[in-house]
């Protein structure tokens, strides 16, 4: 990234715009490339605070009575050598006319004056005026080499001894999707807490992390412990999980495989859709992050929601390889064809970015999202090219019900042979999963309340006072069920039996 912006700068680039919430760590940056030969530029920071001061002297108040936006930019066009002139937090005056007119003037009048102003703000918000004139970059979050600079540091202000190879990558790994100053606080906090930085405390730095992601409230880390053989059925999905267990490795690399993009999941509600989504983390060993869409948007500013999905979106990257889950996908961009009229077309500019980062994304990031009416999603989400596979989850036939009884029942009892499991998944026809399991938790209520052992009656019972979604939501499941005839790949077909159907 500072390969980059330095060419910018060279290149006379009247207007950058540089989206990061880490300051101190970009204006290094910047004043690093001001310093080299081909650059040989001083450096200045405007804040509403302080105005506009030289960059590494100490910030007096309003040198040159510059703490408006417009006298700033009417100070930086009146400069005649050449500088580097950042902005910091501009976005809640940018829209202002006056502020907006000033820039245009500023770009106007740095031709062949080798002046460049920067805007760093972690909120991207462009008027359309200068659409044309600014270059907007996303300043990335430390990669491996700059943690280790991190942790090298903090390991020697400890006087930690000698760390290994596989010690020190696993530090590194446990930190990555922080800023620089996140990671120097976790490690601190590990060497705190334990005196030392060695390989036990990655599960500290890995706590302090989840709890770093789920601050903003969009991104959350999911530690998921069943297994895929806590899920009933479903084999044919489960085998091609299971294909892909080490796809994101570099042998796979070496094959020439592609890394997988991502899949989407159709289905009635309660067959297991979310289950295998989290359990998929495990038997990929990748963490999980879930993007709840819901909190992506945020009216308070213009451009704070698209803000809000590129950070999540950058954090999911900095953390890859990793799996991206979102669940009812058809909730978060139902809408998003006739935004305009709601919500100014919010939901249309996020729908869009979010295509486009599927398409267009490199990094080793899989996206796992569920679905429950396809006819809300918009067509775009199901041409080929944006996942891999469209899986379809039914209902449960009677040997997965069996499957299903089997496993929630070990789950609360050692010896379930007093059960007749058959006549139980006979007797659940047309039951997802999600409710057989809520039928079986009814019947042990029922006998908790009586003090005594629930038994096959008791679950009977309350099967037969159970109307299942089948039958309340019978033309809704019908028709997705007609959908994924023709269009998406059966979760619970044999290979043999995926054959044979029509597509």
């Amino acid at each position: 990234m500072q390969e980059e912006i330095s060419v910018l700068i060279q290149a006379q680039y009247p207007l950058i715009y540089l989206v990061t919430s880490e300051e101190e760590r970009t204006e290094k940056a910047i004043a690093t490339i001001a310093q080299t030969k081909s650059n040989q530029r001083r450096v200045f920071v405007w804040t509403v605070t302080h105005g506009i001061v030289e960059y590494s002297q100490a910030r007096q108040m309003t040198q040159h009575n510059t703490v408006s936006p417009e006298a700033a930019i009417q100070w930086v066009i009146q400069q005649k050598e050449p500088g580097i002139y950042i902005f910091k937090d501009l976005h809640p005056f940018i829209d202002a006319p006056a502020t907006t007119r000033w820039l245009r003037d500023a770009i106007a009048s740095f031709k062949d004056s080798q002046k460049t102003i920067i805007l760093m703000s972690p909120v991207q918000q462009v008027p359309i005026e200068l659409e044309k004139e600014v270059v907007v970059l996303d300043y990335p979050l430390p990669d491996f080499t700059e943690l280790n600079q991190v942790l090298s540091r903090q390991l020697e202000q400890t006087k930690t001894r000698r760390t290994s190879t596989e010690t020190r990558e696993k530090l590194l790994k446990a930190a990555l999707g922080l800023t620089r100053d996140e990671a120097e606080k976790v490690y601190r906090k590990a060497q705190v807490k334990t005196g030392r930085l060695t390989e036990t405390e990655v599960d500290i730095v890995l706590s302090e992390k989840k709890q770093l992601i789920r601050r903003n409230g969009i991104l959350e880390y999911i530690e998921e412990d069943e297994t895929l053989d806590s899920v009933g059925g479903l084999e044919e999905l489960k085998r091609w999980l299971q294909q892909r267990s080490n796809a994101f490795t570099e042998r796979a690399r070496e094959y020439g495989l592609p890394q997988p993009k991502g899949m989407l999941i159709l289905g009635v509600p309660g067959c297991g859709k979310s289950l295998i989504a989290k359990t998929t983390s495990r038997l990929w060993g990748l963490p999980l992050l879930r993007l709840d869409m819901g909190r992506v948007y945020d009216g308070s500013m213009v451009g704070r929601s698209e803000a809000n999905l590129r950070n999540a979106l950058k954090t999911a990257e900095s953390i890859s390889p990793a799996i991206l889950f979102i669940d009812e996908l058809d909730k978060s961009f139902a809408g998003s064809s006739g935004s305009s009229d709601s919500d100014g077309g919010t939901s249309s500019r996020i729908f869009g970015s979010f295509l486009t980062w599927m398409q267009e994304k490199t990094s080793p990031v899989f996206v796992m999202a569920t679905a429950n009416r396809v006819e809300r999603l918009p067509g775009e989400f199901l041409r080929k090219g944006r996942f891999d596979e469209i899986f379809f989850v039914d209902l449960p036939n009677a040997e997965e019900r069996q499957q299903i009884f089997t496993i929630h029942l070990k789950k609360r009892r050692r010896d379930i042979a007093r059960f007749d499991i058959e006549q139980l998944a006979k007797i659940s026809e047309g039951f997802s999963g999600a409710e057989i399991e809520q039928g079986l938790i009814a019947a042990m209520y029922e006998a908790f309340a009586q003090d005594r052992e629930f038994t096959q009656l008791d679950i009977i019972a309350a099967i037969k006072s159970t109307l299942p979604l089948s039958r309340t939501m019978t033309e809704q499941v019908t028709a997705l069920r007609d959908w994924a005839r023709q269009r998406a790949r059966p979760a619970a077909a044999s290979v043999a039996e995926y054959q044979r159907l029509e597509f």
